[in-house]
């Protein structure tokens, strides 16, 4: 049998193309005109089920993910932009008057999120740990000085020998 991707030759039963790897499990039954049954349709009561667990899926992603100062600042920004419409279509929007208090249900959900979303960032967020006080000595008061020492007469000062000198004499004492 033949690859129909590549056309490299393989044995007559295999799976995986020896050349390309391509799946060659089906080709034997296209040639003979044998294709698999299509699967049964879903019934209903299944395919709600996927969309539930779809959904419980979704919300335990958003459960799990960080919380951030953006997304509150979006959501309180964006709870404040639907007041702000409703207040404008209640006065200037030709039907506002039957519905402009239908656009605060979304807005003060969005700001009551944006709330929520702030006060999970501020747990979420380490406390400053305060140092522990360390150890201060009791003040003293500075020592008093008197006068200033006198100046050293001229005497008292004298040049230290230096090393060499030492070391010159000891050897001259050994010859």
């Amino acid at each position: 049998m033949y690859c129909p991707k590549c056309g490299a030759l393989n044995v007559d039963n295999a799976s995986f193309c020896r050349g390309c790897g391509t799946n060659l499990s089906l080709v034997p039954q296209a040639m003979t005109g044998r294709m698999p049954e299509q699967p049964a349709s879903y019934d209903a009561a299944s395919v709600e089920h996927a969309k539930l667990r779809l959904r419980e899926y979704a919300k335990q992603r958003r459960r799990e993910r960080p919380p951030s100062m953006e997304r509150a600042i979006k959501s309180f920004f964006m709870g404040l932009g639907f007041i702000f419409v409703a207040i404008a279509a209640k006065s200037y929007a030709p039907a506002g008057e039957i519905w402009w208090f239908w656009m605060l249900i979304p807005a003060f959900s969005m700001i009551g999120g944006g709330i929520a979303e702030y006060a999970r960032f501020k747990r979420s967020q380490p406390t400053p740990q305060l140092a522990a006080p360390g150890y201060t000595p009791p003040a003293v008061a500075p020592p008093r000085h008197g006068p200033e020492l006198p100046p050293r007469p001229a005497a008292d000062i004298y040049t230290p020998t230096s090393v060499t000198d030492h070391t010159t004499q000891l050897l001259d004492r050994e010859r």
